[in-house]
């Protein structure tokens, strides 16, 4: 890929998941192909509880990066410290995110994470894969590190997941108006079904991007 399309990068700690309190730099790639990002078309849209802004270049960082320039954004952000983590995310990373990238990152000693839907392949190379299904897509991608399921989410049943080659299975309540309801059904869920266990949104609780 020529260039890569970038909302912002960002020194954060990983909120969610099995690497939860992880220093990292978040790089959020531009656009979706579930959602156009747009509030007029979301209900129409394949996902329609997405609360991440992925549209345009405006944001912290954000614009057209060839793959050395991102990389060594990347390791710019991080700093003089050891151990880099990238986590790629979006919108859908793996729209753009390709081997020539990911070369980049590692030539760089930079780990690499990425959060995708799972609608796209992922290249070879990334170190930790997170795949969160979304009903109504087609899900090629059922390798990695992490199944991370939003949970409740008609039109999905977490069994039938369970045979998908993943290391880690986690329920993560929806966000919105009935959170609360959402974070019991996921524990009562994962009561009665302990391979999988509970990933809550620790960015919104302490108060971090």
């Amino acid at each position: 890929m020529g260039s890569y399309a970038v909302k912002e990068m960002f020194l954060t700690l990983q909120g969610e998941g099995m690497q939860v309190g992880r220093r990292a730099v978040f790089l959020r790639f531009a656009g979706c192909n579930l959602w156009s990002g747009r509030e007029e078309d979301r209900a129409t849209a394949i996902c329609r509880f997405c609360d991440t802004d992925f549209v345009g270049l405006d944001g912290d960082n954000g614009g057209r990066y060839d793959a050395g320039a991102l990389a060594d954004k990347v390791l710019a952000l991080w700093g003089p410290l050891p151990n880099p983590l990238v986590v790629m995310t979006g919108g859908e990373p793996l729209l753009q995110v390709d081997v020539a990238l990911i070369d980049a990152l590692r030539e760089r000693g930079i780990e690499t994470a990425v959060e995708t839907n799972g609608t796209q392949p992922a290249p070879e190379g990334i170190d930790w894969i997170c795949v969160s299904p979304k009903a109504g897509s087609e899900v090629v991608q059922r390798k990695g590190q992490e199944l991370k399921l939003v949970w409740p989410q008609p039109g999905i049943d977490p069994v039938q997941l369970e045979s998908w080659d993943f290391e880690h299975f986690l329920l993560q309540p929806m966000d919105g108006p009935d959170l609360c309801a959402a974070r019991e059904a996921a524990i009562a869920y994962i009561l009665e079904h302990p391979r999988w266990r509970l990933s809550t949104q620790t960015h919104k609780v302490v108060g971090i991007r």
